[in-house]
């Protein structure tokens, strides 16, 4: 398909809509991948970014899109047109990835499913206009200027929205979704190692039913 402005911005913002936070998943084992998910979307976070950073994520994410209902599955760490594909053959209805770059914003053009690209500086976001794209991922967050950047994008680029991820927390998450330009943010504070080892998945979901629960402080 080739993919408008108007219609990038849609398939975006229905994603940010779902929930006010976006977990960022790592996946070591494929079996964990179903019960992990089902923990998640039955907390309120049906949402999942499923990070292409192990030998088990394509897998994990074929058995997530097949077995776990009410699952909007997308990719995460998207580096290179070929992730982009493998990730639309997995079942994602979107991907994401840490920065942006030429081949990718043109797979994007072509692609059947949504994608996010990152950004840290103006420069980028006006790369980012440029090839048509209004939503982005705005990472590392914190370490890229958190909330006073987002603050500052927002005088020069009215029409663009973010999904911060990158040191965001529970604590902090409240005041990013405060921000007029932010859709959703990004974390995986309700996804403890420990948690996912052991196989407490009612943690998880005790976790993700608070962060769905987070509202803007006002």
């Amino acid at each position: 398909m080739s993919w408008t402005t108007e219609a990038r911005n849609a398939a975006v913002d229905a994603v940010f809509a779902k929930a006010p936070v976006l977990p960022v998943i790592v996946i070591d084992r494929v079996e964990d991948a179903v019960p992990l998910a089902r923990a998640l979307v039955a907390g309120g976070l049906p949402v999942l970014e499923v990070t292409l950073r192990t030998a088990a994520a394509l897998d994990g994410m074929r058995r997530i899109a097949a077995e776990v209902e009410g699952a909007v599955l997308g990719a995460g760490t998207v580096l290179a047109p070929a992730d982009l594909e493998a990730s639309a053959a997995a079942g994602c209805t979107f991907a994401i990835s840490p920065g942006a770059t030429a081949a990718l914003y043109h797979a994007a053009d072509a692609s059947s499913i949504a994608w996010l690209p990152a950004v840290a500086t103006a420069s980028e976001v006006m790369q980012g206009l440029a090839h048509g794209h209004q939503r982005f991922k705005f990472f590392p967050a914190v370490s890229s200027g958190g909330i006073p950047a987002l603050k500052g994008f927002a005088g020069p680029f009215p029409q663009v929205r973010f999904c911060p991820t990158g040191g965001i927390d529970a604590t902090s998450a409240p005041d990013f979704l405060a921000l007029p330009n932010v859709g959703t943010v990004g974390g995986s504070w309700m996804l403890p190692k420990d948690a996912i080892a052991g196989g407490d998945w009612a943690r998880i979901e005790r976790l993700a039913r608070e962060a769905a629960g987070l509202r803007p402080k006002r």
